[in-house]
């Protein structure tokens, strides 16, 4: 195993529009063509009515509602990049709307619940793939 590269995604048809978008350099979240409702993860029918779902841009803001400071090497392609933050954002698009990110300016002592971050899709080294990452844009209060 590289331990230079970090794993890469693996699409299926469940994630297959997450992953087109990101390509194009903007996030994109499974959402109910009939009662609206985003999902995440994503899911070919809505868990409330059952519905078909899609993909939809969404505008890449948010606000860490929790995290970790990672600080033993675990990850592959991340070794060298310790302590880092994973965070856990909640998209402005909908209350308990989750996605766990990679906090590109996040320091151990300094990251806060309640930080405002903004959308950075960044190169996945290792592969042809990208992710949406997260910075901050203010402090918390």
């Amino acid at each position: 195993m590289d331990v230079s590269v970090p794993p890469q995604p693996v699409p299926d048809a469940d994630t297959q529009g997450f992953w087109e978008a990101t390509a194009a350099g903007e996030l994109a979240i499974c959402r109910c063509k009939e009662c609206r409702l985003w999902m995440q993860p994503p899911l070919e029918h809505c868990r409330l009515c059952g519905e078909a779902t899609e993909f939809e841009a969404v505008s890449g803001d948010g606000t860490i509602c929790s995290f970790t400071v990672i600080h033993h090497p675990a990850v592959p392609g991340y070794l060298e990049d310790l302590p880092y933050v994973v965070a856990m954002v909640e998209l402005v698009e909908q209350e308990g709307l989750l996605l766990p990110t990679r906090l590109l300016d996040g320091k151990p002592g300094e990251t806060r619940i309640g930080q405002q971050v903004k959308l950075e899709i960044t190169e996945l080294p290792g592969g042809n793939y990208r992710v949406p990452t997260f910075r901050t844009v203010r402090p918390a209060d």
